[in-house]
């Protein structure tokens, strides 16, 4: 018999979802040197990191961004960067993700005009912005504008790409930072899906959008979310999202088709909880947090990128990132898991954990949408604070002992690593001239551009 017609397998193996890495540092010529590489290994997409001064709307010569130039993302300060930045990428064939809020509109723009440019129409383009801005408020503080103008910018933004690009994702609803400021998996599900109320109640009062074209709005939110290594746990936040996310845009919005209701995500695994000491144990982290999203069917991340074993030493080098590849690449290639429907289905014991998270989430939705929407409960500090409680709590039980994380509270006796063993350069090193030549090119821009 057949091995692809045995009982309980699918007829045709699934195809497997976008592989990233999450990659930018130092200057648009040399993070497009990175892409071009990691492309060549067999990553399907690109994942923008940029650095703080672009994601907050400084220019590299600007007072506030002395230090932070190229650090932790690429600079782009106009469109020559931008140029640089996917030099020689087809961005049509490309599905790109840029972690970007307040400022996401003006960099869609330039990604715009460079792929028309290269030859390409708006309406050719896959790919992300995320243009969350509620949580910066609550996690992060790249904010520029206030709560509810940053919402009218990303409305906008939604309304455009619904005309102009209808294969881009306008909004990436950001739970992955919640995660890491200290939400449970009720809290990351109940707080993600009132920012997408907001956003869509905002799109659907907006005046921009017809009633008809509600679904086609819903059918292009995305989410990225966290998986931390709890990963049974994690399945069931997943599955709790899906279901939630199907019930909310059917009865809130009236979408029937079940196609537009999919809750669509990608996936960032946690990088908060990966350690600086015995930091080769990061590696069975990574994959641990990758099963939580990639296990169930059902509920299976649409793209994943994974950090690297060394990302709580520093920025990751070529040969870190490429290690995290692999690890999607073997599970997706070597395994079996794409051959089979959903492992959890009929499970009692997930159904009930599904139910459990639900079910608190479900609540904590409904008391956000009572104090006025997420908007109002971030300016009154709710969110804040809920965070800030449930982070305390977590970090009182490591301190205490009875949550373990293996070589920082228990078995904390190691052997010294050949990994670190050559201190400094067992990381990305930033040139120090990075900043200054930075500053030079955004003036020479300034002074040759036309008026």
């Amino acid at each position: 018999m057949d091995e692809k017609g045995l009982p309980g397998r699918l007829p045709e193996r699934d195809r497997p979802w976008v592989m990233r890495t999450y990659a930018g540092h130092s200057s648009a010529t040399a993070t497009n040197a990175l892409f071009r590489r990691n492309l060549a290994k067999g990553q399907t997409g690109l994942s923008v990191a940029f650095d703080l001064p672009t994601q907050t709307g400084y220019d590299p010569d600007h007072e506030l961004a002395v230090g932070e130039v190229g650090r932790v993302g690429v600079p782009v300060a106009h469109l020559g960067d931008m140029r640089a930045l996917f030099d020689g990428i087809p961005l049509a064939r490309m599905n790109t993700s840029m972690t970007i809020n307040a400022p996401a509109m003006w960099l869609l723009a330039l990604y715009g005009t460079v792929a028309t440019e290269q030859g390409w129409t708006a309406s050719m383009l896959s790919g992300t912005t995320q243009n969350d801005i509620i949580k910066e408020y609550l996690s992060r503080g790249t904010y520029i504008f206030p709560p509810a103008a940053s919402l009218r910018l990303t409305t906008d933004v939604v309304a455009h790409t619904l005309e102009t690009m209808p294969r881009w994702n306008p909004v990436n609803i950001c739970s992955y930072h919640l995660q890491e400021a200290g939400a449970t998996p009720v809290q990351e599900v109940a707080f993600a899906l009132a920012t997408a109320v907001a956003v869509l109640d905002a799109v659907r009062d907006c005046g921009q959008v017809p009633a008809e074209r509600m679904g086609d709005v819903v059918q292009r939110i995305s989410f990225f979310v966290n998986a931390g290594v709890r990963f049974v746990e994690e399945v069931a936040k997943m599955r709790a999202f899906c279901a939630l996310w199907d019930e909310i845009t059917r009865a809130r919005y009236d979408v029937t088709d079940p196609r537009q209701r999919r809750f669509r995500y990608g996936v960032q695994v946690n990088s908060l909880g990966l350690t600086e000491t015995q930091p080769e144990n990061n590696v069975q982290r990574i994959v641990l947090e990758m099963l939580g999203v990639t296990l169930s069917r059902d509920a299976r991340a649409r793209a994943v990128q994974l950090p690297a074993w060394n990302e709580a030493l520093g920025l990751p080098r070529p040969w870190d990132q490429q290690w995290s590849l692999r690890m999607q690449q073997v599970l997706a290639y070597e395994s079996d898991l794409l051959e089979y429907p959903d492992l959890f289905a009929g499970s009692h014991v997930m159904t009930a954990l599904v139910g459990e998270i639900v079910a608190g989430a479900r609540a904590e939705l409904d008391k956000v949408l009572e104090m006025g929407g997420v908007v109002a409960a971030v300016e009154s500090g709710y969110l804040k604070s809920s965070l800030v409680a449930s982070l305390a709590k977590r970090r009182r039980r490591i301190e205490a002992g009875s949550d373990v994380v293996v070589g920082v509270n228990r078995f904390t006796e190691t052997e010294p690593s050949p990994l670190t063993a050559t201190g400094a350069e067992a990381i990305e090193q930033i040139d120090p001239t990075v900043e200054a030549d930075a500053v030079i090119a955004v003036r020479r821009w300034r002074a040759d551009r036309d008026p």
